[in-house]
């Protein structure tokens, strides 16, 4: 019997998370990961089973109905069992552990992932979702187990820690000098594995990976290649017209489960759109290509209008499903769709592909975009201002009428890389289209940031939900915050931005920074909760956060002359060569780290009373291999001793401790930094 009213509660009630409180009242008698829950599994000598997910995540709400609401399970569970229910948003470091246990089991894992452990927490078996029946089966056979063959449990927890703990070993080097030759392996890579017809990579499901495709733009600029800004633009459009976009609300889904980005599972991350505004943004640098401004207002409209609280902060995620069932608050029928548009509705099936390449399932359509607006206006005999005049229209009612839907559900905590990540998109959309409106959104974010999620000694909380912090923050949380720290700089050139990085940057050096590796740690060095405390080091959906702490190391070393913080990131990039030259596409990132300390990087810097026009100018340019410092007065930077010229601005392009001759031409100065040298 499934039980899904409030006739149970368990310890979740007193957590803040919404993916933890979906379950609070489920007959399992769930506690959060912390230290009490720890010691509850020694005390009793119990097995623990922790069981990770996240609130948008479809397979997760499905093993809490067919197995975590139902009491027989649940009781086989409470008295067998410590069960851990873990946000995976909120504690990236459980999940990473335990996941890395799973795929040293199965080859494989994903969400949700239950894995059972030892009383200490060291964990002995696992996988992701399974059926009741098979559940059922699993428990009973690791309760067997653990009476008849205890010692092989523990001999199992030895070699899966054994494994885990050698990931996590990385030899220091000297440091290196890095070649064109290493760079054009990486990007080799990537081209043995592009799809040319459909963009991306080969392979379904078919994820974004920003970080990719900011590492391919970065070696267009540097190396000119052709190919590349081809392969960049053939995938920035075809996800643009995909399905995985929204063509109606803008944003972009979770990934497409297809090779040919038509049909997303439809959970919507704030992570991945703020990733996907800054490289729209980017490649618009480049090209001015006007539908990636497109992408990127509708995008933002979106976050706007779904994923940004009062206070200008911006929550994680909304769910794939509505009314317990995937995708069906984003999907039309022919009907709907000539219900609400009338007159235009011939018209607009036609664009959005419906009953076409756009039939998915039960009669029901992604809208999906397969030519260009030029093509389709000819085909049509309408001219461009023509159409997008009725395809305007139609996106404003069929919004209206989506939005009187049941909408899927948000998962409206707070977390601090990932608003982070959001500032520096707003940042960049800023950058490439001069909109004021973003530049004060990210500034509002970062202030709340600031405010509410930093702690009196200068640390940060990870988390904020319901007037309150409670998980101290991660290596990502600060690495990240740093980032959009500097991003936010060279935007609006409050010099209170760099202060505030640089000290959450010596923070992060006193307490993460592991003198072994010459890397970081993903928690504190102090922590005790894991067996292990993992460096973070592969670029996945989200860059690493060891290489996204290395490059901002890189950055202040310049801003602040440090040449000791130079040392550090330069040793870290060293100790990642060999992982770079065996899984380049895995290490994207580091790649642009890479780029930066092989070719010339410059420092402009800008001095005087027109700075702040200068500085548009500049940012409209994709120079990513660049710091621009600038001040219309006085300063606390060293960049501006005696730079400023009474009644000029003057602009100063150098390289380490070797500058130019001044001018107060920015295309002259955008000139004398030639990429390819």
């Amino acid at each position: 019997m499934n039980h899904n009213d409030k006739e149970y509660t368990n310890q979740l009630i007193h957590e803040t998370s919404p993916y933890l409180l979906q379950h609070a009242h489920n007959p399992v008698d769930w506690h959060a990961w912390n230290d009490e829950t720890l010691d509850k599994a020694k005390q009793l000598n119990k097995l623990i089973l922790v069981s990770i997910g996240y609130s948008a995540c479809h397979w997760c709400h499905v093993m809490e109905k067919e197995s975590f609401e139902d009491v027989e399970i649940a009781q086989i569970m409470n008295a067998n069992f410590i069960c851990i229910k873990v946000d995976r948003e909120e504690h990236p470091d459980v999940d990473q552990v335990y996941m890395s246990a799973v795929q040293l089991i199965n080859g494989n894992g994903g969400w949700p992932l239950n894995c059972f452990a030892l009383p200490d927490g060291r964990p002995v078996w696992g996988g992701t979702y399974f059926p009741k029946m098979q559940w059922k089966q699993v428990l009973e056979n690791i309760i067997t187990f653990k009476e008849r063959q205890y010692s092989q449990l523990v001999a199992q927890a030895d070699e899966l820690v054994k494994g885990i703990k050698s990931m996590n070993i990385f030899p220091v080097k000297n440091k290196s000098i890095f070649t064109d030759e290493e760079i054009t392996n990486v990007y080799d890579s990537f081209n043995f594995q592009f799809d040319n017809e459909n963009g991306g990579l080969s392979q379904a499901p078919k994820f974004p990976m920003p970080n990719n495709y900011q590492f391919l733009l970065r070696y267009y600029y540097q190396y000119k290649d052709i190919e590349t800004i081809r392969h960049i633009e053939l995938t920035l459009k075809k996800m643009a017209f995909g399905g995985i976009y929204d063509q109606i609300g803008g944003g972009f889904a979770r990934y497409a489960t297809d090779n040919k980005w038509k049909v997303p599972h439809f959970e919507k991350m704030l992570y991945d759109n703020a990733q996907l505004v800054s490289l729209y943004s980017n490649a618009y640098q480049i090209t001015h290509n006007e539908l990636y401004r497109e992408v990127v207002e509708e995008t933002i409209t979106f976050i706007k209008r779904d994923l940004m609280n009062p206070d200008g902060v911006f929550y994680v995620a909304l769910d794939a499903d509505s009314e317990g069932e995937e995708g069906k608050f984003y999907v039309w029928t022919k009907n709907e769709i000539n219900e609400v548009l009338k007159d235009d509705a011939t018209l607009v099936s036609d664009y959005y592909n419906v009953e076409g390449i756009g039939l998915w399932e039960g009669g029901k359509n992604i809208l999906l975009r397969t030519i260009d607006d030029e093509a389709f206006a000819l085909k049509w005999k309408l001219t461009l201002d023509e159409l997008y005049n009725i395809i305007y229209r139609a996106k404003h009612n069929l919004l209206e009428c989506r939005s009187k839907r049941t909408p899927p559900s948000s998962d409206d905590k707070i977390l601090t890389s990932w608003n982070a990540l959001m500032i520096t998109g707003l940042v960049d959309a800023y950058k490439a289209f001069g909109n004021n409106e973003y530049l004060k959104l990210a500034q509002t974010a970062m202030q709340f940031i600031l405010i509410k999620m930093r702690k009196a000694d200068g640390s940060l909380f990870r988390n904020y939900k319901a007037q309150k912090a409670t998980i101290d923050a991660f290596l990502e949380d600060y690495s990240f915050t740093i980032d959009a720290l500097i991003n936010l700089y060279e935007a609006d050139f409050n010099e209170e931005h760099l202060i505030t990085a640089k000290e959450l940057a010596q923070y992060t050096l006193t307490h993460f920074f592991d003198t072994d590796s010459g890397l970081f740690y993903f928690n504190p060095i102090d922590e005790k909760k894991l067996f292990i405390n993992r460096h973070d080091v592969i670029d996945n959906v989200l860059n690493s956060s060891n290489s996204v702490m290395v490059t901002v190391l890189f950055k202040l070393a310049i801003i602040f002359d440090m040449p000791h913080i130079h040392d550090i990131a330069l040793g870290a990039l060293s100790n990642m060569k060999s992982q770079l030259k065996q899984y380049p596409t895995a290490y994207s990132n580091w790649a642009s780290l890479m780029l930066s300390f092989k070719n010339k990087y410059y420092t402009i810097v800008v001095a005087g009373k027109t700075a702040t026009t200068i500085q548009k100018e500049i940012n409209a340019q994709y120079l990513p291999n660049k710091i621009l410092l600038g001040s219309n007065n006085d300063s606390k930077i060293s960049h501006f001793d005696d730079r400023f010229v009474a009644d000029k601005t003057m602009i100063y392009v150098c390289t380490g401790k070797e500058c130019l001759l001044p001018t107060e031409n920015v295309t002259e100065a955008i000139k004398s930094m030639n990429p390819s040298v």
